[in-house]
């Protein structure tokens, strides 16, 4: 009786190391690393361009329209982020609601997923005050809501 039942004390886990890696669980980029940085470049000068002339909304728009992701683009991803830092430090908070309205539903959880990047790296980034995020956070919260929140943190692609 002991034989036809040892099979079940074998411990599968230690016989083969389950390893999950990042590309496992989320496509690369489809434009891959040059495409991806050609676009972020474009993107950035023209988030400058839109902020120079004071529109947000055209601004945030831009720039959360097709951000780079995974692995491979950090270049793309830095100057990404600092595009949309540049557009959270110069926004009175007053002007918040009406950039965010003309967001869509995917713009504003890639943005959100920016407010909590901005916020991990606070300590190591002097360059948005943890003051600022806050209040960009409230303000999205309130417009699109705590599925906003959801979607961020469910997504599985890193910005």
């Amino acid at each position: 009786m002991s034989n036809e039942y040892a099979f079940r004390k074998i411990d599968i886990d230690a016989l083969e190391e389950e390893v999950l890696l990042p590309s496992d669980l989320v496509d690369p980029d489809p434009r891959g690393p040059d495409g991806a940085l050609a676009d972020a470049r474009a993107r950035s000068q023209e988030t400058r361009n839109f902020v120079s002339k004071g529109d947000i909304a055209g601004a945030l728009a831009t720039i959360l329209t097709d951000p780079p992701y995974g692995d491979g683009v950090d270049e793309a991803k830095d100057l990404t982020t600092s595009a949309v830092t540049l557009i959270l430090n110069s926004t009175r908070a007053a002007d918040i609601p009406a950039a965010l309205k003309g967001l869509d539903q995917e713009q504003q959880a890639r943005l959100m997923a920016y407010l909590y990047k901005g916020m991990g790296a606070l300590n190591t980034n002097t360059d948005v005050a943890g003051s600022v995020l806050l209040t960009w956070h409230e303000k999205l919260t309130e417009i699109a809501g705590v599925g906003a929140i959801v979607r961020v943190m469910t997504d599985r692609r890193t910005l």
